[in-house]
């Protein structure tokens, strides 16, 4: 089995939901995520999760961990800060970077704010999809 781990600024949002949906989508891989700060789950993600049939609630956010990061087949960045910032990674290991928006930095009604979330969730949703079905 591979391992996957998913990397984002705060480990709140975009990670988690990468990590939830790598568990369930992917076939064949360990799958991890982690910060390089632990800024906790942000409620809005369980949320937009649940909403999709996905329960991340007892996930944890969590700062990098050497051993994980080093076993990982590939590591893939969702955050500029987390591909700029991240520790050293081995040559022999794997690394993609999937840019998307900061959800936790939406302005506006709380609808909109859950909207940017759901957009988030589906854009990961559906790059975890795509990866499953190509290896890219």
């Amino acid at each position: 089995m591979k391992t996957i781990y998913f990397l984002c600024t705060g480990n709140s949002c975009r990670s988690q939901i990468a990590e939830a949906y790598g568990r369930v989508l992917l076939e064949g891989y360990e799958v991890h995520s982690a910060g390089i700060e632990a800024h906790g789950l942000n409620p809005r993600a369980v949320a937009v999760m649940e909403e999709d049939g996905i329960d991340i609630s007892n996930q944890e956010s969590s700062l990098i961990q050497t051993d994980i990061l080093h076993k990982a087949d590939l590591v893939v960045t969702l955050c500029g800060d987390a591909r700029d910032n991240c520790p050293y990674i081995p040559p022999h290991i794997d690394r993609d970077h999937w840019g998307f928006p900061d959800p936790a930095q939406a302005t506006g009604t709380e609808e909109e704010i859950m909207e940017t979330f759901r957009s988030v969730r589906d854009e990961i949703k559906s790059r975890i999809i795509e990866f499953n079905k190509t290896g890219k």
